[in-house]
């Protein structure tokens, strides 16, 4: 399916994340960050779906629910970091598609959006790219096939590894703290500290760098975070 999907997440970073996965996999996104401009961007763009935060600055996830509910027909998903039940049965009660519990995969939050879109009808079918992978520094990720390759030869990579790389493959040279490297993990690695950031960075250079002790890939900015040195391509 192919759909363009409106997010409403006030994390940046967690938006970010959602962007770059529904692009993975074929679709479009516009994102917003605040409940008065996802209604607004619902009301101007009609998009397929929206996945909507709860926990909304302006108006909450609740009300833009209530109002889309009210005035549109457009599946959505929420979002939520509150785990009582109370909270999901009202979501639900006011219409939501579906619900996710903060932390998640993004993984499980495709496969979700998916299911939502081919019970609603919306999207099109649309042919995957060939090759979906985002490619930066030798590296090339694939969101799809989950596969990682160095230099032409495959990687093998943990859940939280694979997480950590598709976010730095994404923006080569930008440096990430220990704290968002942490966010990246934490679908897939809820037990995570910033310490076990650490440890990850260091597998990763065992597996992608030809001397670990002297890294050319994965770098350390000091007092910051790393960074993935080269060039997207």
């Amino acid at each position: 399916m192919c759909a363009h999907v409106l997010v409403a997440e006030d994390d940046e970073m967690q938006a970010e994340l959602i962007r770059r996965s529904l692009l993975a996999e074929g679709h479009t996104a516009t994102v917003v960050h605040d409940g008065r401009a996802a209604l607004d961007a619902a009301r101007r763009l009609a998009p397929d779906l929206v996945v909507l935060d709860l926990m909304l600055p302006v108006i909450d996830g609740f009300g833009v629910c209530r109002v889309l509910r009210r005035d549109e027909d457009i599946p959505v998903v929420m979002l939520t970091a509150r785990s009582e039940e109370d909270d999901v049965l009202l979501g639900l009660e006011l219409g939501a598609d579906d619900y996710m519990t903060k932390p998640y995969s993004p993984r499980e939050l495709m496969a979700r959006i998916r299911t939502v879109l081919r019970r609603s009808g919306r999207g099109a079918v649309a042919d995957r790219p060939e090759d979906p992978a985002v490619r930066a520094g030798g590296l090339a990720v694939d969101p799809v096939r989950h596969e990682v390759r160095c230099d032409g030869a495959p990687v093998e990579c943990t859940p939280a590894e694979f997480e950590i790389l598709l976010a730095m493959v994404a923006e080569p040279e930008r440096v990430f703290s220990r704290r968002q490297l942490l966010e990246v993990t934490r679908g897939t690695d809820r037990a995570s500290t910033e310490r076990a950031v650490d440890v990850h960075i260091m597998n990763l250079r065992r597996k992608i760098e030809a001397d670990p002790r002297r890294p050319v890939r994965l770098l350390t900015v000091f007092g910051v975070g790393y960074k993935l040195s080269g060039g997207r391509g």
